[in-house]
């Protein structure tokens, strides 16, 4: 990636910028087969959640989006809460 800065009268200096970024898309989480299972709804975990919790957040757990630590806690408090279980992090995301 290279990045235009202007310089007065020099055209332009052009400085490579490293291109070391997260993988932020996963593929289908573990989430995803359990709510199946559970015959869960994302709307069944935002109903469920004690905290806000969106659908929008939900769908992005699923897919396989990274989410942070705290939004991976959110959803393990409201799949434990919904689906009656005793689920931890391992069992939700392939990832941490």
């Amino acid at each position: 990636m290279s990045v235009w800065f202007p310089l007065g009268r020099i055209k332009c200096l052009v400085v490579d910028m490293p291109t070391d970024e997260i993988e932020r898309n996963l593929g289908l989480q573990p989430l995803d087969a359990l709510l199946t299972r559970l015959e869960l709804g994302n709307h069944d975990l935002v109903e469920a959640s004690p905290v806000q919790l969106t659908h929008k957040q939900v769908a992005r757990a699923r897919k396989g989006r990274r989410l942070t630590r705290n939004m991976q806690d959110k959803i393990l408090v409201a799949v434990n809460k919904a689906g009656k279980g005793t689920f931890v992090q391992g069992d939700l995301f392939n990832y941490r």
